[in-house]
């Protein structure tokens, strides 16, 4: 969906030549797009930010609740990282910038239609970076809290569940019952919603209480 006749009869030629692609119907505003993929419900919608009547991102999570199998691709002139956040955040799959190559628009097309989400190359460095940084700093805070809430002997108990020991050895180790490090072992799960000792290891080594060389097996 697109305000200029112009760019969608150049976008329909484009994708119809592909043996994969074809365009099932055009609209020029919002409103006229949820009447129309109402009705054809596409795989994918393909649309513009900036549209007369309805804004893009409104148009965006109306279409998705009208034909929620509809799987959304924004192309836009918007070459703003903080957009492409916005319209994921939204629940679109893709974000192409106007001016970008044919080919990554229909690289684009084909990722969106399989589930994979696409963004335009030009801004994914910009997203993952401040992806991985909140990622980050969430996991940070995440593992401080929940480490908080183990005891000191939960946390002994942790690391050696962690490196490796049996209930047995991490007993023996303690010079407590096994019922009591499976007592403890059945706290930590309770508290931190970690239950595989692949778990316990992961959280482990994220916390910083084990160290990869320290894991004996």
């Amino acid at each position: 969906m697109d305000d200029h006749a112009i760019l969608r009869a150049g976008l329909r030629m484009l994708i119809n030549t592909q043996p994969d692609m074809e365009v099932v119907s055009e609209a020029m505003d919002g409103h006229e797009a949820l009447l129309k993929a109402r009705e054809m419900k596409p795989d994918i919608a393909l649309m513009d930010l900036t549209m007369p009547k309805t804004g893009g991102l409104q148009a965006l999570e109306q279409l998705r609740q009208v034909c929620p199998a509809t799987r959304i691709l924004v192309l836009t002139m918007h070459d703003d990282p903080a957009y492409a956040r916005s319209v994921l955040a939204a629940g679109g799959l893709g974000y192409v910038v106007k001016r970008a190559a044919d080919s990554d628009l229909l690289a684009a097309i084909r990722a969106v239609y399989r589930g994979r989400t696409f963004v335009d190359p030009t801004l994914a460095g910009s997203l993952v970076q401040d992806l991985l940084g909140k990622q980050a700093s969430a996991g940070s805070a995440d593992r401080g809290v929940r480490g908080s809430l183990l005891s000191p002997r939960e946390r002994e108990v942790l690391h050696l569940l962690a490196q490796g020991y049996t209930n047995q050895q991490a007993a023996k180790w303690i010079l407590v019952s096994v019922k009591t490090v499976e007592t403890y072992r059945a706290r930590i799960a309770q508290k931190l919603g970690l239950h595989s000792r692949a778990e316990l290891t992961r959280y482990a080594l994220e916390s910083g209480l084990l160290t990869p060389d320290s894991l004996t097996s």
